[in-house]
């Protein structure tokens, strides 16, 4: 019988508790779904990824919206193979697919609504949406991304939500990087992984930021320029506008929220963009009014990502023959161990389930 991960309990927790992990569970009786609607395709997924988010659906932590119905299955980045294709689908046996992590496929940016409600827009393995964490899933064909032939599965899963989401705030927000711009990300984990590479790729100069010298080397091995351990040098906004001589970086994509936006804001040009991605950091009260005022800065949300995203994306790394940052593959029966990397927050790059060979 297939098997997937479910989540079982109720009880919330702070994101970074491993305890958080009793709500979790492995159900080895999963009848293989038979029923293929039409325009669908049963999905053999051969490894799943896991961002911050997952581990805060695990907790039922108010951090992250829900609630989250019994028995979701968790995690919203897959990869595999198309094992039985509906009637009239475009994809046939043997395909190699990404899961694209939610169910957008774009939205206008001419101020109207996105196109579909908030609990889509949460994504898979979360709300009451099942996630990827699992041996089968029947999904739309629309759900579905043809993958880059030079990637294994392991790395394919770790495209998705990180790699989208990095393209989102690079080159789909209020304008694009170009060629000579200057790039800031923010510490090395999954989607700073991909917006150094990404950038890189573009022809941007990259300054990363990482708690080690040792993670540093590997940003430097992915594409960055300059490098600044924020430990050791915790005024980092100050080394950023040396390093640039008094300028500023054209974009910083911001991923610990509170703690740093101050910061962020301050290493930028002026007219700069600070793009949105995560709040890993607690929540606290301060006064952006007035830089953002006298700085010019444009603040962007980065909500989610679209498929629209995740394609060109994936486009790009094929067409540059780029690979994601893996920084472990975990064994089926060994999710929770995963879980528990990712609580530390010590990863370079993205944490990967093998769900089967």
């Amino acid at each position: 019988m297939p098997s997937e991960y479910q989540l079982h309990g109720q009880t919330q927790y702070d994101w970074q508790d491993t305890a958080a992990l009793a709500n979790l569970r492995l159900n080895k009786n999963v009848p293989k779904p038979t029923n293929i609607p039409a325009g669908h395709a049963l999905v053999r997924i051969r490894a799943a990824a896991l961002n911050a988010r997952d581990m805060m659906v695990v907790a039922q932590n108010p951090i992250y919206p829900g609630p989250h119905m019994q028995d979701l299955v968790p995690c919203a980045d897959g990869a595999g193979e198309v094992e039985t294709p509906g009637a009239n689908s475009a994809w046939k046996k043997g395909d190699r697919v990404l899961i694209n992590s939610n169910s957008m496929m774009d939205w206008d940016y001419s101020g109207s609504e996105p196109l579909i409600g908030y609990k889509e827009a949460a994504g898979k393995g979360a709300s009451e949406i099942q996630g990827t964490l699992r041996e089968y899933a029947v999904l739309p064909d629309s759900h579905l991304i043809r993958a880059p032939s030079h990637l294994s599965y392991e790395e394919l899963a770790a495209m998705p939500a990180a790699g989208a989401t990095a393209m989102h705030a690079l080159f789909f927000g209020p304008r694009a990087i170009k060629p000579g711009n200057i790039v800031l990300a923010q510490g090395t984990g999954g989607v700073s992984c991909f917006v150094i590479q990404l950038a890189a790729a573009a022809g941007a100069t990259v300054i990363a930021t990482s708690s080690s010298d040792e993670k540093l080397q590997q940003a430097k091995a992915l594409g960055a320029t300059h490098l600044i351990n924020y430990k050791t040098t915790p005024a980092w906004d100050d080394e950023v506008l040396r390093v640039t001589g008094g300028r500023g970086v054209d974009v910083v994509v911001e991923v610990a929220g509170s703690s740093t936006i101050a910061q962020s804001l301050r290493a930028s040009r002026r007219g700069g963009l600070v793009a949105v991605v995560g709040f890993l950091s607690e929540s606290k009260e301060q006064d952006l009014v007035i830089p953002i005022i006298m700085g010019g800065y444009t603040v962007y949300g980065v909500f989610m990502y679209t498929k629209v995203h995740t394609e060109a994306m994936t486009k790009m790394f094929e067409e540059k023959r780029l690979k994601p940052v893996i920084a472990k593959v975990f064994e089926w029966e060994d999710a929770g161990k995963a879980f528990e990397m990712l609580s530390r927050q010590s990863a370079v790059g993205k944490i990967v389930i093998k769900v089967a060979e």
